[in-house]
């Protein structure tokens, strides 16, 4: 296959930049189920965090952590602790989603080097497994996105409920997953309107509506640099999806976006019918402009309503259209409308599939995880399902579900197979994941070291050609176009010096060197 021929060759992993040593490790590096035992010294705590939540003023009250690990026990004086989410704040009962903030009133406080941590209770989740299995496969596909692990929580003595962890979107991910945290960090805004799904209204769709900032400030949050509150760069951005020519949107696109990863990601959320997405409800990702590669690179937010649990009325989460959308997601449409950059799409899309997304590799995933949470969801007496609801929808649909008319919760693995099946009737993924019917291209690079600049000389003229440079790590570091022509010299001075594969594809061709950056 396309990108695993590459690896194979530069014996590198694609994931995107995690190493062992990075803050949040000992949470999120190992299979695990913490325990969380909040002490709240005032009585009517409970009545406070729900006041607050209810006011939309993100206060915090305080409470006294003691948190279990594999690696033994902490206790954490005055954490801020507070409510959050939005449909799922419908659980039933008191299992509302919350977060934790280490560092509100005691400043410095972390754990394990984080600042703070969400707490996902599992809304319309049988499995209580979508978000942590979702995660999974995006981090292992080299798309960004939360690490999670589980929780059993207690709140002052009293069984809480069992929640997924989520980790923060903050300078302390970006640290680690893009190794860059000075540019501006945009969040999808959680408006809900008036179309399918709750979409519409404000909605994060990525639409230019001209230069004044105050037009995006209801559909985006900024979340970095807000003393500058400058919102120049994304509107920038929006401009360029919306307003330019085609020829200029597929040549510039990889200069503005991290293409791949973005393509992975919008491959991701239609595998998994994850329409409480850009895709559908235009909700639950963000958007960080990093300043060393002067791109935008795009984040995951919230997979807890993935293998098709949120219907955006739309019938037949396992036959949803490869190329689907709601209307007004500009990206998106302009990727699709586009021949070359939407068979990039259906690329990643299959070797996603063939990677991750079918029923040997899912299964044996989604196993791993019941062995390990099952007795916890089974104690918890507050969640939204019964225990034969758990173990049922593991394999097998559940009826009286979040669809329409209280349809179907599509089970895990019946998911899979499922919508697998469908994308293997809707392409011929042996034409974007094998290399033997394609035609080999000599990839010749001058100077070899370099430094600055370098020229690529193709052995032959072939059209159109995207060119990627890929890092000894596995990153996808700079991606660039060749139109019509055979040699095309290459900015490569923001790279760091050190080894890099180069990959050439263009319709029926493929090429590959490697390149010493000095």
């Amino acid at each position: 296959m396309f990108r695993s021929c590459l690896l194979g060759l530069f014996l590198i992993t694609f994931t995107h930049h995690l190493s062992s040593q990075i803050e949040g490790d000992d949470l999120f590096g190992t299979d695990q189920i913490i325990s969380i035992e909040l002490d709240f010294p005032q009585s009517n705590y409970w009545t406070t965090l729900v006041a607050n939540y209810e006011a939309d003023e993100n206060e915090y009250i305080v409470g006294n952590l003691t948190l279990t690990d594999i690696y033994g026990t902490q206790t954490f004086d005055s954490v801020g602790v507070r409510l959050k989410g939005n449909s799922s704040y419908s659980h039933p009962g008191n299992k509302k989603s919350f977060k934790i903030d280490f560092n509100k009133f005691v400043a410095g406080q972390n754990y394990d080097g984080l600042k703070k941590l969400n707490f996902s209770n599992g809304f319309k989740d049988p499995t209580c497994m979508r978000e942590k299995v979702f995660s999974d496969i995006c981090l292992a596909a080299g798309v960004l996105a939360p690490r999670t692990s589980f929780a059993e929580v207690n709140f002052n003595s009293t069984a809480w409920g069992f929640y997924t962890v989520v980790e923060q979107i903050d300078d302390q991910f970006m640290d680690w997953a893009i190794l860059d945290d000075d540019g501006n960090l945009f969040k999808a805004g959680d408006n809900f309107g008036g179309g399918p799904g709750g979409s519409g209204g404000d909605a994060a769709d990525l639409l230019y509506y001209g230069s004044e900032q105050s037009a995006y400030e209801s559909r985006y949050e900024l979340k970095s640099n807000e003393d500058l509150n400058d919102w120049t760069d994304l509107i920038s951005f929006l401009d360029f999806i919306n307003n330019s020519s085609n020829e200029e949107f597929e040549t510039l696109l990889p200069n503005q976006l991290e293409l791949t990863e973005y393509l992975r990601s919008a491959a991701l959320d239609n595998l998994f019918s994850n329409l409480d997405s850009y895709t559908g409800s235009a909700r639950n990702y963000y958007l960080y402009h990093n300043l060393s590669s002067n791109k935008w690179e795009w984040i995951k937010w919230d997979g807890n309503e993935t293998f098709g649990s949120y219907s955006n009325g739309v019938n037949g989460m396992t036959t949803l259209a490869l190329n689907y959308h709601d209307d007004d997601r500009p990206l998106l449409e302009r990727i699709f409308e586009n021949e070359n950059l939407y068979n990039l799409y259906l690329q990643e899309l299959c070797d996603i599939q063939e990677q991750y997304f079918n029923s040997t590799y899912m299964d044996a995933r989604i196993d791993e995880v019941k062995n390990l949470i099952q007795s916890s969801v089974y104690a918890d007496n507050n969640k939204m399902y019964s225990n034969a609801d758990f173990d049922t929808n593991i394999e097998n649909d559940l009826g009286g579900g979040p669809g329409p008319g209280g349809g179907t919760t599509y089970g895990l693995k019946s998911f899979v197979a499922s919508k697998g099946n469908y994308v293997q009737g809707q392409v011929d993924c042996s034409l974007f994941t094998g290399l033997e019917d394609l035609e080999l291209v000599t990839v010749s690079l001058y100077p070899n070291p370099a430094s600055d600049r370098v020229q690529l000389d193709l052995s032959r003229q072939i059209g159109s050609v995207h060119v990627q440079f890929i890092a000894s790590d596995g990153r996808i570091v700079l991606e660039e176009w060749m139109q019509g022509g055979r040699i095309c010299e290459l900015d490569i001075s923001r790279l760091p010096s050190g080894l890099y594969g180069i990959q050439i594809r263009a319709k029926d061709y493929f090429g590959r060197s490697r390149l010493i950056i000095e």
